[in-house]
């Protein structure tokens, strides 16, 4: 994988950072005003459905998330994912003048920080392997080391969402954004390999005959979904300006620890770096 594929790459997780960023404000205001006429999405409630700027917040969503997943094809997750900090500057912004959530010192403060460990991930990102085909990824995928973090993964979060969560999920931000990051770890990990799959195939190599790309297919869907859920849940019940910046935080890292784990990019930091040694 070559500079001009990650330039690409880092220009597309841009771009959908300022579409990521402008949809928080659109859905938060449809959530609100969804919540004046029925069930509120933080008490279980689906009337958002029936507001059409939570739409527009969902299809200006897509469009970033469209940016994202072209960008997860030609730039590793450990480089594209950290770019997420910008839409925080854009959603940070905008719901200070649109929503009037005044963002104080120590949340600019935060902002900052998490801009700056961003680019330090990007500038000592390794770079990643480029898989031949959606068998090797499934071999990764299926290596015990990603197998024990995904069923860890999933494990807690049955347990969060079974017993945590209904009494502690409209006090605590960290459970719903624990569970919707934890979910998005794997649905980036499996979006990754789907794109890998695409591109691939429009190369003229088909992957769609395999079993593997369509079960990687199922399980982005289905995390894609429990994330969003989860994502609107912690919208509704707390301020965008505290949702933003402490889902980005979580949802990085956990994705980077699931994408190092299957891509196995501390190992190859490590070789990296001893190569280097020995020039």
């Amino acid at each position: 994988m070559g500079a001009s594929d990650n330039t690409k790459g880092l220009a597309l997780a841009v771009a959908s950072s300022a579409f990521i960023g402008a949809s928080f404000i659109l859905k938060k205001i449809g959530l609100m005003r969804a919540g004046k006429c029925g069930v509120r999405a933080g008490g279980g409630g689906y009337t958002y459905l029936l507001e059409p700027l939570w739409w527009a917040g969902l299809i200006t969503m897509l469009l970033g998330e469209v940016a994202n997943f072209v960008a997860y094809v030609f730039a590793p997750a450990v480089l594209v994912t950290p770019l997420g900090a910008l839409s925080i500057i854009v959603s940070s912004v905008l719901a200070h003048f649109v929503l009037k959530e005044r963002l104080n010192k120590l949340g600019v403060l935060g902002c900052i920080s998490c801009i700056v460990g961003s680019v330090v991930v990007v500038l000592h990102a390794p770079e990643e392997h480029m898989p031949d085909s959606v068998e090797e990824i499934w071999d990764l995928a299926t290596q015990p080391g990603f197998l024990a973090y995904a069923g860890t993964t999933l494990s807690l979060m049955a347990i969060v969402v079974v017993f945590i969560e209904p009494r502690y999920g409209q006090k605590n931000i960290l459970i719903y954004l624990g569970i919707c990051s934890s979910m998005g770890s794997l649905t980036v990990v499996s979006i990754k390999a789907v794109g890998v799959a695409i591109k691939l195939t429009l190369d003229g190599m088909n992957q769609l005959a395999y079993p593997h790309t369509w079960l990687f297919i199922l399980v982005a869907v289905i995390c894609g979904v429990s994330q969003l859920n989860y994502l609107n849940k912690a919208l509704d019940t707390f301020d965008l300006a505290i949702v933003s910046p402490v889902y980005y935080v979580m949802f990085t890292t956990l994705t980077i620890v699931a994408s190092s784990i299957m891509f196995k990019l501390f190992l190859l930091a490590v070789k990296c770096r001893t190569d280097l040694a020995k020039v």
